[in-house]
């Protein structure tokens, strides 16, 4: 984006009025579940590999936050063995579709005081805190619930479509779509890259983080992604005067061709371990 969210001093909680999930990407629209599918046919082996690389198995605890349809929860139980996931959202039609054992869903907001699910081995959480506000507070709340000796994971996106990134199709709907989300629902990824010293301020030792692309090629799972987002998006990139419907449209197409050269946001994870008590 031209201007990263925030940078003229202002929080994106005091002068943004919607939220994501009510103002935009709302879980009762048609094919929204879908859309969060092809995000996680994207990312989700490469955040299930560091879960597991972290230690994720049997007799582990997890907690999944802004577990959406569920497919990290549902993996962590089938795949690495663990010994339950509690998956919370504040919505949780999707979580409900497809029960298995060990699996508990809970209905909730991770921003209000009373969210108290007690201690977990695993705390995890993608995709969810650039969308909402009070950063600080939020990762030190989520890792107040990692247990003694336990992990917290947190992944969210990257913008590279920077000033000096070559002018396209792409990257000029991308910027307005970060810029729109901002002005919009708060959503605000140029914090980001700070999340080591966030959760090293947090209490966490030791952290690190690794960052992911997934490649943009026609009809891959993050190319589709990425045009549903647009689209259900399009209302507020249009509205920030930096692009029109046409230059969506073009845009749109140009993702879908061979002639397509960009990079998507990539996707930062950091991760940072509790101390044992003592």
């Amino acid at each position: 984006m031209n201007a990263a969210p925030g940078d003229d001093g202002r929080h994106a909680h005091e002068s943004r009025h919607g939220r994501y999930g009510e103002t935009f990407f709302s879980p009762e629209a048609a094919g929204e579940g879908e859309r969060i599918d092809f995000g996680a046919l994207a990312y989700d082996d490469i955040t299930m590999a560091r879960l597991r690389a972290l230690g994720a198995g049997p007799g582990w605890r997890c907690l999944d936050v802004g577990a959406g349809t569920g497919t990290v929860s549902r993996r962590l139980l089938e795949e690495a063995g663990v010994a339950g996931v509690l998956a919370v959202d504040r919505d949780v039609r999707f979580l409900g579709a497809r029960a298995v054992p060990g699996l508990d869903v809970q209905e909730a907001d991770i921003t209000g005081a009373d969210f108290a699910p007690g201690r977990f081995q695993l705390v995890h959480a993608r995709f969810v805190l650039m969308h909402l506000p009070e950063h600080e507070r939020l990762i030190t709340a989520l890792a107040g619930l990692v247990a003694p000796g336990g992990v917290l994971v947190l992944g969210d996106a990257v913008d590279l479509t920077s000033g000096r990134t070559p002018g396209t199709p792409y990257t000029s709907v991308m910027r307005a779509m970060w810029q729109g989300l901002w002005s919009t629902i708060g959503t605000d990824v140029s914090w980001v890259p700070s999340y080591p010293q966030l959760l090293r301020g947090a209490g966490l030792e030791p952290v690190a983080a690794e960052i992911h692309v997934p490649p943009l090629q026609p009809g891959s799972p993050i190319s589709r992604f990425w045009a549903d987002t647009w689209e259900r998006s399009r209302q507020a990139m249009v509205a920030t005067g930096l692009v029109d419907d046409a230059a969506v449209d073009a845009a749109l197409r140009y993702l879908g061709s061979d002639t397509c050269a960009a990079l998507s946001a990539g996707m930062l994870t950091v991760w940072g371990w509790k101390p044992e008590e003592g």
